[in-house]
């Protein structure tokens, strides 16, 4: 379901505009459609009076928690039933962050990513992607959506965006609480800058050197890192956002002195922040993640060489709950031989 279909039904049934944002404001906030000291029949069309119940009830069969993980950080891993009966990750982040999915599956095929083993299933609406805060909302309070769950958010553009719309106006979610992640496809640098929600950008590197990073990422378009850092920062500048600089780290293949010499030389004077992000290690896969030390002596080094560095916890490790590891574990047997083969 996509969010301008919930806008033709509500229009159809009488909705004026403010009846049409007050209803997705209070569904995109989690917060009952009667909220508020005025009673609905003072001010809503009897037909939208009347059709709130089931539309409120067919919202949350969007998103339904299946099952939560709780993490050691504060963090918590969700699995996320859709009404088809696919499910999805998202992730509570500490200090109100939230973590979400654009598809179910994704075709980038990142070799460390147990979702991408997969494949793509389907795109997510753009309800289906709302939902999921709202869906969060009634756990925790959320301030930030990241829009790097499962799925390459550039391959699902249109409804990325809508709920991007919807929850930067309507869903109390400042612009650059919204981050968008991309690994790189050119129509995202085109289109974020057309929004009137112009969310911060965030680039999925995790390596300097073009032949490496496509054998990590087989299926992202095939641009050099100079010209993939080069076209975000120009969108950072413009939007006052510095564009954020995704690397999983994984020992042995991008943890070495080279990549740290690599991101100093590529970053140097850019309006940029470089996060490192220790993998997921994901059974069946040949990839572990670095020591702490390793990690942090790295992100010292690049801030020694004027590089804003963050070194950020993998939420969900504890659990075994990253880069879809939840849902794997959730389908049956013979399905998840298929996915990590």
């Amino acid at each position: 379901m996509q969010v301008h279909e919930i806008r033709q039904r509500l229009r159809a049934l009488g909705a004026g505009p403010k009846h049409e944002a007050r209803v997705l404001r209070l569904w995109a906030c989690a917060q009952p459609q009667d909220s508020g000291r005025r009673r609905l029949e003072d001010f809503m069309p009897a037909a939208l009076r009347a059709a709130l119940p089931a539309l409120q009830d067919e919202l949350a069969g969007l998103a339904r928690l299946q099952s939560r993980h709780d993490g050691e950080d504060g963090s918590a891993r969700l699995l996320v039933a859709l009404a088809d009966g696919q499910t999805v990750e998202s992730v509570l982040l500490p200090r109100g962050g939230l973590c979400v999915s654009t598809q179910v599956g994704c075709a980038v095929g990142c070799v460390f990513c147990m979702t991408g083993q997969g494949g793509l299933l389907r795109q997510l609406g753009s309800a289906e992607i709302v939902a999921q805060v709202a869906l969060a909302r009634t756990l925790r309070p959320v301030k930030k959506v990241v829009f790097m769950g499962m799925g390459e958010p550039a391959h699902n553009l249109d409804a990325v965006l809508e709920a991007i719309d919807l929850l930067g106006t309507g869903g109390a979610i400042g612009h650059k609480n919204l981050v968008f992640s991309t690994v790189g496809d050119a129509r995202v640098f085109e289109r974020l800058p057309q929004q009137r929600v112009k969310p911060a950008l965030a680039l999925s590197l995790h390596s300097t050197k073009a032949e490496l990073r496509a054998q990590l990422l087989p299926r992202a378009p095939r641009i050099a890192p100079a010209e993939l850092v080069e076209a975000g920062e120009r969108y950072a500048r413009a939007t006052g956002y510095p564009v954020q600089v995704q690397w999983t780290l994984i020992e042995g293949v991008n943890d070495g002195d080279d990549e740290v010499e690599g991101i100093a030389t590529l970053l140097a004077g850019k309006f940029a922040l470089m996060n490192l992000i220790p993998c997921n290690a994901v059974p069946g896969l040949p990839y572990a993640r670095p020591s702490w030390e390793r990690a942090a002596q790295m992100a010292r080094t690049l801030h020694r060489r004027g590089v804003l560095t963050k070194l950020r916890h993998s939420a969900g490790q504890d659990v075994d709950g990253g880069c879809g590891q939840l849902r794997a574990r959730s389908l049956p047997a013979r399905a998840i031989e298929i996915v990590a083969a």
